[in-house]
């Protein structure tokens, strides 16, 4: 009998050596990518292809921008201890969110109006997401309806995962409307944000005067929503009784005007004389955020819908607690990216606290000033379930639409990949605060 030679099976590409192969073999050919590989590189580049507005919203913070640096100085208060000898040669970035099996634990966040870096920006977005396997959350301040959205992705990858973020409108049958919306258009989850019940003090925007959705940029769920058309319907019937400021005919004044009514679906427009236009603005402006949310909307939120609640905005620990001891599926620790309170805790210095005090009972994700794998490494660590990218991703789309959305996110996965690796891990879901070492302040 012939002894049988066991021979090593082919290991196969992992995200990071694919992705450095695919980028190393096109430049043999002169190509580089359109994408760069650094955040720094990124961000520089993306500021170029946008027009200051469109700066000024996506890359802009509140106040001074100290919660912004802050974001960035909790990642370098941590550094990583890498360890060696190990078989690295399979590494797992898989994870479990909801049912549901990820490739990598990461999301696209939201980001609002982002039709300022490029046209059609959540049908691109979500496309990349598709491509990726990993999960969009659609922005409820998103240019597109979630419909059509939803119906890109699906033509993409079926069965596409996606969740919807949900701002708290002062009408909760608009609140209604938009959940079962979600619902219906597949979502997994809906995330609900609990830091922007109103907007934050951002200079950037207040110093040119612009504010995206006075000129209905990023109220496409709204105009889409049947419930939100009846509203206007009734404003227009029954006009409130304040009267609006005195409309000055300026060239600016003309141009908003055209805005307006380009990104009103035709149902709803009939010509640039209508009030929809404005109307549906001023509505938007009245209603789209509610200040007085309390847990028991959330809590009815609960009860309304079979999809898991996602609590984004969360950092304090005692808010952790009570959303867990009400049940709550899952946690986004967020300041918003820096883009609403000044000063305020950095998200990753918030993580740990967060993480104890679910101790388990939820899942438990972080945005704000993930840029790189090497940050998702050091969240990862400190307990977090997956990280949600935000500018990335926004300014790979200004640099490249769909494909530079992607390339940015497939850029984070890769590093994580390697940096896992390369630093003795094999699988994300193991990962522990052991991997770290504290350098800085807490």
């Amino acid at each position: 009998m012939t002894d049988q030679i066991e021979r090593p099976t082919a290991t196969p590409p992992s995200p990071g050596r694919a992705r450095q192969n695919a980028i190393y073999s096109a430049g043999v050919f002169g190509h580089i990518p359109s994408v760069p590989a650094d955040f720094a590189e990124l961000e520089r580049r993306a500021k170029r292809a946008m027009g200051p507005r469109a700066w000024a919203y996506i890359g802009g913070g509140a106040g001074e921008g100290a919660t912004m640096r802050a974001n960035r100085a909790a990642f370098d208060d941590w550094a990583i201890v890498p360890r060696v000898l190990r078989d690295v040669s399979r590494r797992d970035l898989s994870v479990d969110l909801f049912g549901t099996t990820l490739p990598a634990p990461v999301l696209f966040s939201p980001v609002g109006a982002g039709e300022l870096a490029h046209p059609d920006s959540d049908i691109h977005i979500g496309s990349a997401a598709a491509e990726l396997g990993v999960p969009y959350i659609f922005s409820n301040q998103g240019c597109s309806p979630m419909e059509d959205t939803a119906a890109a992705m699906e033509a993409v990858t079926p069965g596409a995962p996606r969740w919807f973020q949900l701002y708290w409108s002062t009408d909760d049958a608009l609140v209604e409307s938009l959940v079962r919306r979600a619902e219906t258009m597949g979502a997994e989850a809906i995330v609900v944000t609990l830091d922007t019940t109103m907007l934050g003090w951002r200079p950037q925007d207040l110093n040119l005067g612009s504010l995206p959705f006075a000129r209905a940029e990023g109220i496409a769920q709204y105009t889409s929503d049947p419930r939100f058309r009846d509203i206007v319907a009734e404003r227009i019937a029954n006009p409130p009784g304040a009267a609006g400021p005195k409309v000055e005919l300026t060239r600016a004044a003309v141009s908003t005007l055209f805005s307006m009514a380009r990104h009103l679906p035709g149902s709803l427009l009939k010509n640039l004389a209508s009030p929809v236009p404005k109307q549906s603005v001023q509505t938007f402006l009245d209603i789209y955020s509610r200040p007085s949310l309390t847990w028991d909307d959330i809590a009815g939120l609960q009860k309304r819908t079979s999809l898991p609640v996602v609590l984004k905005g969360i950092l304090h620990p005692d808010d952790a607690r009570t959303a867990v001891e009400m049940g709550i599926d899952g946690i986004i620790v967020s300041n918003h990216g820096g883009r609403q309170v000044d000063g305020s805790i950095s998200s990753l210095h918030a993580l740990p606290d967060v993480v104890a005090a679910v101790d388990g009972r939820a899942k438990v994700l972080i945005d704000s000033g993930v840029y790189t794998g090497a940050d998702a490494f050091k969240a990862l660590a400190l307990g977090a379930d997956a990280v949600c990218i935000g500018r990335p991703h926004m300014y790979g789309l200004a640099i490249n639409g769909r494909d530079g959305a992607r390339d940015a996110v497939a850029n984070i996965i890769a590093e994580l990949d390697l940096t896992l690796g390369l630093s003795g891990h094999t699988d994300v879901t193991s990962l522990t605060p052991d991997a770290l070492r504290h350098l800085g302040r807490r």
